[in-house]
């Protein structure tokens, strides 16, 4: 009597490597959104849980690389649903691909890597972790004024403002948006406005005044000696007459 352990073996096999692929399928989730929350930070981006939300973490990917995050959900939604058509649907499974590697490209270049270190997403599951390690980890800081992505004036740009995710540079901020972190636009050039006053150096403390003394008074002179009487006859007095009608003395 002879058994067939064909089907036996096939599904032995499949019990093995299924939760094998689970556990990679999860490892490889906990490590991405590691490096997506670093990533996030760098940007600028508020809350380090939008790292971990599925989908929602592809969107805010696709912001900071300048493409619209709803282009990005729509080419999410069809690589899952127009890759199950025969024959052609690997060639539309693409679409989410393709604008990862758009989005990837224009983060890179702010963070002052080219756009050869993409072609690690060619090797198959590790390559986007790598990837996405180095731009993390990296010492490059974020800086969102380079020139404008070449879908700028297209339906594939990035026109929507999220609360806590900064406005990249190109977009249309709406009133009250989330402004862009610390230190990511270069200063302004010299002489564009005056600096403010709280950053004006402290004026130095002046000197105390020299104490001067006052100048001596010159010595008062003594009044002039007071002169004798003059006894020039001019000056004496006339002598008296004696009375007209006095009688001679005898």
């Amino acid at each position: 009597m002879e058994y067939d352990y064909g089907y036996g073996g096939l599904v032995a096999l499949w019990l093995v490597l299924i939760p094998l692929l689970l556990i990679f399928a999860l490892a490889g989730y906990i490590i991405g959104a590691i490096f997506l929350m670093k990533l996030f930070e760098k940007a600028g981006v508020q809350g380090k849980w939008r790292a971990w939300v599925p989908v929602y973490n592809t969107m805010i990917f696709a912001k900071l690389g300048d493409l619209s995050p709803w282009v990005m959900l729509g080419a999410v939604a069809a690589s899952a649903l127009l890759g199950q058509i025969p024959a052609i649907g690997w060639i539309l499974s693409l679409a989410a691909v393709a604008a990862g590697v758009m989005a990837g490209w224009r983060i890179g270049l702010k963070l002052s890597k080219d756009w050869p270190l993409l072609l690690l997403w060619i090797i198959p599951g590790i390559g986007t972790l790598i990837w996405l390690g180095i731009l993390a980890f990296g010492r490059s800081t974020w800086n969102p004024s380079v020139a404008p992505a070449p879908w700028a004036n297209s339906f594939l740009k990035d026109t929507t403002v999220w609360d806590g995710i900064p406005v990249q540079a190109g977009a249309a901020p709406a009133p009250g948006a989330y402004p862009p972190p610390a230190g990511a636009y270069p200063p302004p050039a010299p002489g564009a406005y005056p600096p403010a006053a709280a950053n004006q150096p402290p004026a130095p403390p002046a000197a105390p005044p020299v104490y001067q003394p006052p100048a001596a008074e010159p010595p008062v002179a003594p009044p002039p000696a007071a002169e004798p009487p003059s006894t020039s006859p001019a000056t004496e007095p006339p002598a008296t007459e004696p009375p007209a009608n006095e009688p001679p003395k005898a």
